[in-house]
């Protein structure tokens, strides 16, 4: 196992910006803005030959209410779940009582941590710790985390009681990625949450609780899965916020990084527009795609009625995947989204042979063979796979460019239909045969130059004497 670090302190204190330079990426949101963590998010670091894991956590005040509370009993998980805590504090604004609080609470908990002392840039190292001596703690150190100043000497001595951890490998591997997406308060965390069954992100009554995407990795019944819950996406012209642009962004990106996408969508409001452009960006990133309706505990049935309808008419173009009417809030159905993900996932990854298609392919097009354009029908010869999540078959032929859009899908309906591939689009990729003779000029003999030179000759007699016959 990786030695575990909690990264906590105060809002603002800059604990997303190491979690960032710990980890060598920007997968934590950075802006000058309290609260913008709230969940805790899991990284892994490397210094030198040592391997860690890193947890950022949300701020605690001590003063906590509504949403702070969940933020700041997120934070006491992660404090529970790491060998090793370093409590963040701000050298520009000095010893405060929010401080002087978390080191009781770390110290009732009887959690080894140490004190890391930011924004050290423009003050001085002394004159940044000078205020925090006071505390008591044995280990303190002074860094830069924007500029990086200081960061590596700080976690080589925090890494020092953990020894090397280069030999140590993961177990397990991630698993079936799973994003949940969706409208904002359309139940994403609750859904999250019950998939888990724990209270491992905040939930909370207001729109745009989540902010980060948070990547959870779990098992269950002997299958491994990294769960992935993602910030609500809404319109563009209702997004007022930086941070707001930067969450969708996560989420956007989320989805390119699943294996299987689950758009969950207000059972209450129906299919809206959001919901269609959400589910556009699944099929644009050729993503295994579950659809869930949320909330369908307490509808009455007509209004189940009129809301299945509408299913039916407005995702007529998804026909291949599985919905689902769940209830996140109490589990109703939740169990079933896992056959869905399954499916999705082996048809995404199928592996299927050439003679396989190929006898497809000549299958599909005798029943109905493709059109003539100019004059010509194209001919399609063989298939191969081409790539997974999303299956991508090629198909090899003449004229290829010249087959329309609609026999395009006609192939891909007949593929999955023939292959029985569930939730997950098929990509049909068209190749045309080069011309081996293009460009070429056929080398003339001696003896064939001079034959063309006698026909040439013999032409132009012929060609004099008409038209001498003609002024006669």
């Amino acid at each position: 196992m990786l030695p575990v670090i909690a990264l906590v302190g105060r809002p603002n204190v800059g604990k997303s910006t190491l979690f960032n330079q710990l980890t060598k990426t920007r997968d934590a949101l950075v802006a000058d803005y309290s609260g913008l963590t709230r969940d805790r998010k899991y990284g892994e670091g490397r210094c030198d030959e040592q391997r860690f894991m890193v947890i950022d956590t949300g701020g605690i005040t001590g003063e906590e209410a509504g949403i702070d509370a969940a933020m700041a009993a997120q934070s006491l998980a992660a404090i529970d779940e790491a060998d090793v805590v370093l409590l963040m504090v701000d050298g520009r604004a000095g010893l405060q009582v929010g401080d002087q609080s978390l080191v009781r609470l770390l110290r009732e908990r009887n959690k080894p941590f140490e004190l890391v002392v930011n924004k050290i840039d423009g003050v001085g190292e002394d004159v940044a710790a000078s205020d925090f001596h006071s505390l008591g703690v044995a280990k303190l150190h002074t860094i830069a985390a924007t500029h990086n100043r200081g960061v590596r000497a700080m976690i080589s001595d925090v890494m020092v009681p953990f020894g090397d951890t280069e030999s140590e490998t993961d177990e397990g591997g991630s698993g079936i990625r799973v994003a949940v997406v969706g409208r904002p308060n359309v139940g994403k965390s609750t859904l999250v949450n019950r998939l888990l069954g724990e209270d491992r992100v905040v939930v909370f009554d207001q729109p745009g609780t989540t902010r980060d995407s948070v990547f959870i990795e779990y098992e269950r019944h002997g299958h491994a899965y990294t769960l992935i819950d993602t910030a609500g996406v809404r319109r563009r012209k209702n997004v007022k916020e930086t941070v707001e642009k930067f969450s969708i962004v996560k989420t956007l990106k989320a989805i390119d990084q699943a294996n299987v996408v689950i758009l969950l969508m207000d059972a209450h409001e129906g299919v809206v527009e959001q919901d269609l452009h959400l589910l556009g960006q699944c099929i644009e990133a050729g993503r295994g795609l579950v659809v869930a309706l949320n909330k369908w505990d307490g509808m009455e049935s007509d209004e189940r009625e009129r809301v299945k309808v509408e299913l039916q008419r407005r995702l007529l173009f998804v026909d291949y995947a599985d919905i689902h009417f769940i209830s996140a809030l109490h589990g109703t159905g939740v169990g079933h989204l896992y056959d869905s993900i399954h499916g999705a996932y082996e048809s995404a990854t199928r592996k299927l042979t050439t003679p396989r298609l190929t006898q497809l392919l000549e299958d599909i097009v005798s029943s109905h063979p493709p059109p003539v354009v100019g004059g010509r029908r194209v001919k399609l010869r063989y298939a191969h796979m081409g790539g997974h999540n999303p299956p991508r078959i090629v198909i090899h032929g003449n004229s290829t460019d010249n087959l329309p859009q609609s026999y395009v899908r006609y192939l891909e309906n007949s593929f999955r239909r023939h292959l029985e591939l569930s939730g997950t689009p098929i990509r049909i990729e068209l190749r045309t045969g080069d011309n081996p003779y293009a460009g070429r000029r056929n080398k003339l003999t001696e003896r064939q130059v001079q034959r063309r030179r006698r026909m040439m000759s013999h032409i132009k007699k012929s060609e004099k004497k008409r038209k001498q016959k003609k002024t006669q």
